[in-house]
């Protein structure tokens, strides 16, 4: 049942409920007959439809248009952008965390290959002798 049927159906329901006690009794019965010939006809509804509804349904009886749009498809749009916003976040922390590891192992190769001792670099007096260094060039 869609939007535009609920909404006539509510429509025509308020219209009776207003003149219920100005309807002659014969109409009654053939109301009640009517709605008794429709609920046998009706299909029965799964129990987790039903259940869902009862937990949504409320102020309104807007359960029925809360329970349309909580399908599998609703759920899975919800959950798309949710995952590959977190692919998103774990891609970017592998390569932040591969770009660090690089710049530490070319600073490793930069202090292997020099003609310095590693004991010099950290000597306390070494970082004195290099500004003294920079000054003079």
């Amino acid at each position: 049942m869609n939007v535009k049927d609920l909404n006539f159906a509510y429509r025509v329901k308020h219209a009776l409920d207003q003149n219920l006690e100005n309807l002659p009794a014969s109409t009654a019965e053939r109301l009640a007959s009517a709605r008794k010939i429709a609920m046998t006809r009706k299909k029965p509804e799964p129990l987790h439809l039903r259940v869902g509804r009862l937990a949504l349904t409320g102020p309104g009886h807007i359960g029925d248009y809360v329970q349309t749009r909580l399908s599998w498809i609703g759920r899975v749009g919800v959950m798309t952008p949710l995952l590959l916003g977190a692919l998103v976040f774990v891609g970017l922390y592998q390569f932040e965390n591969e770009q660090r590891i690089a710049e530490l192992a070319e600073i490793d190769a930069a202090v292997l290959a020099d003609d310095l001792p590693v004991a010099a670099y950290v000597d306390k007096g070494f970082n004195a002798y290099l500004a003294s260094r920079d000054d003079q060039q």
